[in-house]
């Protein structure tokens, strides 16, 4: 049996390689327009600010490795032209002296990952105007930026590989503006946990433009800019796009593949395509929600290794199937880790879900042991109480967390079973009832009506429509004088059992604290003394203040 693969980054070299583990008497071609093989394309922004000190770090396997390792025959700098389905046959191009070949073939891999988008702008063309994709845009942007030259660079695109390069190129001396069409940056998050980030990245002396498209880059032959929907130039010595990829699906379009909702090819379980003996992995191949089953699209390199994995399988003959993606991701912009998995609260709505949300501020571990307060967000289905999604965002001990909530969305847990979970304890590691069973309790107390959530947000929203609120800040007098929610009455803890009479039990009522522990407690104990309707506010006053700040 003969196999070509087409692409050698992540899926590709991952399809090879199983393959091989499975059977030694099948031959392997792989493929690749490219120099460079099973690279880093995550480690781009860490190599362009010096964290990583050699390009070659970001691609330490070359096709001579993959010969002696697995008998591959990887064939860089040659590009697959064309797909014959029926003669199960390709096309292939040298990129260096132009000769063209047939290649025949039993089972054909796409591998063929995504491409970087740049916008429909004048000026592309230019000097020191960047994409981050390959290992050819991380040497030439680290060269650019190693020059006396670069002083300023306008980054373009909030997404992951935008926030990191923002950060890499700051933490260089280079002044960053980030321009993103978007009216928040990270589009993966919902609005007020992005808001969050756009603060930090202010704090860290980013000037964020957003909302705004770039219409053109400015300058003569070298860029020296752009500018934006208001007319305004923003000045950069360096214009990098990090506006997003898209599947490189022209080879499966040219064979007649289905080309699925997100623009991917179309693949069942066993990343086969609609085309015979055509497979499809990694950015180019479309996944889907594991709890839904619905569509999804997420290049990530996570991903596309067990993508080409299962193909790797399926082809010599192994059982293997793909369960599907939560959308799992995380990264680090300058003191903070931002992770999420699963559905956002938007996207729950969206998708016609009655969702409890809870905003859980807790620390990590014990102040006492050096803890950091997490900001937790998350997300479980009011009907069922099944969790859907959480995101994070923390200086220390997000990762640990976001790896449990996705392995307990992954197996269907609901919010109650969170609590329930026997999770390592030590003061150097984590609180007595960590911030994952905190929020599992707290949600499951929501979902079940014993103790309800609301947001700062739909609190918001009633008071708007007209609704009155009898709205108790439990905190000290000191605290409410600093900062509290609007029309709120301050009536901390210790006084609320022999000042209840002066409220009135059949009118909804919030109560807050800072985060919520306190707020809590106040509100079990209006419960117990009969009032009908009584919310915690989600996050406490901290939360609401970031509201106030992202509204204004």
């Amino acid at each position: 049996m003969k196999v070509i693969i087409i692409g050698s980054v992540a899926a590709g070299t991952s399809v090879g390689a199983k393959a091989r583990r499975n059977r030694e008497d099948i031959e392997i071609t792989v493929y690749d327009r490219d120099e460079h093989i099973s690279y880093s394309g995550c480690g781009i922004p860490y190599y362009v600010g010096g964290e990583v000190d050699e390009l070659d770090e970001l691609a330490p396997r070359d096709p001579k490795w993959f010969k002696k390792r697995y008998e591959m025959n990887v064939q860089t700098s040659c590009e697959v032209i064309a797909v014959d389905a029926l003669q199960k046959q390709v096309t292939v191009k040298d990129l260096q002296n132009g000769d063209e070949w047939h290649d025949s073939y039993d089972e054909l891999v796409l591998a063929t990952g995504a491409v970087s988008t740049l916008p429909p702008v004048a000026g592309t063309e230019k000097k020191d105007v960047f994409s981050v994709r390959t290992i050819r845009d991380a040497d030439a942007i680290r060269t650019w930026a190693d020059g006396p030259a670069a002083k300023s660079a306008v980054i373009v695109g909030g997404g992951f590989i935008g926030l990191e390069m923002a950060e890499q190129l700051t933490y260089r001396g280079i002044k960053v503006s980030l321009v993103e069409r978007l009216p928040q940056v990270m589009p993966g998050l919902d609005a007020d946990m992005a808001f969050r980030l756009y603060k930090h990245l202010q704090e860290h002396g980013v000037d964020v433009y957003l909302g705004q498209s770039v219409q053109a880059v400015t300058g003569e032959q070298a860029a020296d800019g752009v500018t934006i929907d208001t007319g305004e130039k923003i000045a950069g010595d360096a214009v990098i796009f990090a506006s997003g990829v898209k599947p490189n699906t022209a080879l499966a379009e040219e064979i007649g593949a289905e080309i699925g909702v997100t623009g991917a090819i179309k693949v069942n379980t066993k990343m086969q395509t609609t085309v015979p003996h055509v497979y499809a992995a990694g950015d180019a191949a479309e996944s889907f929600f594991q709890p839904t089953g619905e569509a999804m699209w997420r290049p990530l390199g996570s991903t596309a290794n067990k993508m080409g994995r299962i193909a790797g399988s399926v082809i010599t003959g192994e059982e293997a199937s793909h369960r599907g993606i939560l959308g799992t991701g995380i990264f680090k912009m300058f003191d903070l880790t931002v992770a999420q998995t699963g559905l956002t609260e938007a996207e729950a709505r969206e998708k016609g879900y009655d969702p409890a949300v809870l905003h859980n501020l807790k620390p990590d571990k014990p102040p006492y042991a050096g803890g950091k307060e997490l900001v937790i967000k998350a997300v479980a289905n009011r009907a069922d109480g099944k969790m859907l999604g959480v995101q994070i965002i923390g200086e220390q001990g997000v990762d640990k967390r976001i790896d449990v909530f996705a392995t307990a969305i992954t197996f269907g847990a609901k919010a109650e079973d969170l609590f329930h979970l026997d999770l390592a304890y030590a003061p150097p590691y984590a609180t007595t009832k960590d911030p994952v069973m905190y929020t599992g309790m707290a949600l499951d107390n929501d979902v079940r009506g014993t103790a309800k959530l609301i947001t700062p947000k739909e609190l918001d929203r009633r008071k708007i429509s007209g609704e009155a609120f009898q709205i108790i800040d439990t905190r000290s007098p000191k605290q409410f004088a600093e900062s509290a929610v609007d029309d709120a009455v301050n009536i901390p803890l210790a006084d609320l059992r022999s000042r209840v009479t002066l409220l009135n039990p059949d009118v909804p009522t919030v109560t807050y604290c800072n985060s919520g522990t306190t707020g809590n407690a106040a509100q079990n104990i209006l419960r117990n003394y009969g009032f009908t309707e009584v919310y915690n506010l989600s996050g406490g006053n901290k939360n609401y203040q970031m509201m106030k700040k992202q509204t204004s």
